[in-house]
């Protein structure tokens, strides 16, 4: 296990093993997500959005405002 140590100020230097693992270099931004009560999670948040280009696929026919509309009256009916 990794440790490090908080500061008077609440900073910490995260380890080297964990900025490699993570891909963290100087002036990248991380997030801290809670998993449980107690339990945070350490995300990279470097990646720009352009990075999620592609990542959904394009529907081969576009959806029309119709369409949409009895979506979401048939969903309503279901509840």
């Amino acid at each position: 296990m990794t440790a490090a140590t908080l500061t008077s100020k609440g900073q910490v230097t995260i380890p080297l093993q964990v900025r490699t693992a993570l891909g963290l270099e100087a002036g990248d931004r991380i997030e801290f997500m809670e998993t449980e009560k107690g339990q945070y999670t350490i995300l990279a948040a470097t990646r720009s959005v352009q990075t999620l280009k592609g990542i959904i696929s394009k529907r081969s026919k576009p959806v029309s405002i119709e369409d949409m509309n009895a979506a979401i009256i048939a969903r309503g009916a279901t509840r």
